[in-house]
């Protein structure tokens, strides 16, 4: 029986495993952080794309069971001035109104309905080495000394794949996207210093002078809330000297002079906050050999701007089971997957790198970007289905 070595227990690695079960095909899950280990204060939204793909293989129920909905987004400009309502993408469908959860709770709950399902995950397994034995199976080596071997390897670990860098070692690092994320979520009870939190069920953008920022409130009470900021890349050892009083200054800048919540949401927020550089990477131009593939970031990342890597990654997942199950020999299901899955995935990488903003705008340039904003959002029919979310599986 085929059984896949799945590098990577985020996103993508759990969905494809728990998928691969459902094409009668055995995996297991290596994932490098040790057991209960993890991030904590980043969140995403899962939009309709990848909750379908999670039921196409019966995974979406945990997870809406630790998401909070949203079914209406609002805009904002830096003065806070009302630009105009809209459906969120995909509202409309039953059961698939875009989700909002912390990635740690993601990641854990995926792992879990894995298990649950019969996938085994162990945990500490960092990746060093991939070989193959005379008889085509490949053999995968971890940091710790141990050594795993199956039929066939899935890169799912990240946007700085090991995987991808065995495949192909001139392979191009991923792209600094000019911007900065940090995101954050309040206490149930926070004090917002006079702000009016969101309202149930809704995203409230706002277009600020110095970056972008949006929340939603939780059923809780608390506000899940995300900056984007234009700037250059941080080092690692600014990162890793980074502490939640830092970032909650640093925005309190970014945004002082802004007429809108965002500086009093941010102020309002304990140590659950986290800041990243942002990457993507554009195309990958090998994603697979015969015997081993990359899924979700480590072949396509993109930028936070669209929302869609979660749920490009569980695509990617549940499409390369479908043709490991109905093509035939691993090479000719790999090359099924990328033809799939390349146009559309770059297409999105793309869309989310033209949204990010890379440097301040003039008083003139914000005047302009809020009227085309109000026109977009005042036209008649706005679809709430589109090529980006109105993606489904054919599982």
């Amino acid at each position: 029986m085929a059984h896949a070595l799945i590098i990577g227990g985020g996103v993508a690695g759990p969905v494809a495993a728990m998928a691969l079960r459902r094409a009668g095909l055995d995996a297991t899950v290596y994932e490098a952080v040790p057991a209960g280990a993890g991030p904590s204060g980043s969140f995403l939204t899962l939009f309709a794309n990848g909750l379908a793909a999670l039921r196409a293989i019966g995974a979406d129920g945990p997870v809406r069971a630790v998401s909070c909905p949203a079914d209406t987004v609002e805009s904002y400009s830096e003065t806070g001035r009302f630009l105009g309502r809209r459906p969120m993408s995909g509202s409309g469908e039953a059961g698939l109104s875009p989700r909002t959860v912390p990635r740690a709770v993601l990641c854990r709950v995926l792992r879990e309905e894995a298990v649950r399902q019969g996938v085994r995950v162990e945990h500490g397994k960092r990746l060093v080495g991939l070989t193959t034995r005379s008889h085509g199976r490949m053999v995968a080596s971890f940091a710790d000394g141990t050594h795993a071997e199956g039929t066939l390897v899935i890169g799912a670990d990240g946007i700085r794949s090991r995987v991808r860098a065995l495949l192909d070692p001139a392979a191009p690092p991923p792209r600094h996207t000019g911007q900065f994320t940090v995101s954050g979520r309040t206490g149930p009870r926070a004090a917002l210093d006079g702000a009016e939190p969101a309202p149930p069920r809704t995203y409230r953008m706002y277009y600020g002078r110095g970056g972008f920022f949006g929340c939603t409130t939780a059923p809780d009470g608390s506000t899940f809330w995300f900056a984007n900021v234009p700037g250059p890349e941080l080092s690692r050892a600014a990162l890793a000297a980074a502490t939640p009083d830092g970032w909650r200054r640093r925005l309190a800048e970014v945004f002082a002079a802004d007429r809108t919540p965002a500086a009093a949401i941010v102020a309002a927020t304990g140590d659950d906050v986290v800041g990243v550089n942002c990457y993507d990477l554009p195309s990958t131009p090998v994603w697979h050999d015969e015997r081993a593939v990359l899924i979700g970031d480590a072949a396509h990342a993109t930028a936070p701007n669209a929302a869609q890597g979660a749920s490009l990654a569980i695509e990617d997942g549940v499409v390369l089971a479908r043709c490991l199950r109905d093509l035939p020999g691993t090479a000719r299901a790999f090359a099924g997957y990328e033809r799939l899955r390349r146009e559309r995935v770059e297409r999105v990488v793309a869309l989310s790198a033209a949204l990010a903003r890379r440097r301040p705008v003039t008083a003139e340039e914000r005047r302009a970007r809020d009227a085309e904003v109000e026109r977009r959002l005042a036209r008649p029919g706005h679809p709430v289905r589109d090529w980006l979310t109105g993606y489904r599986i054919d599982w």
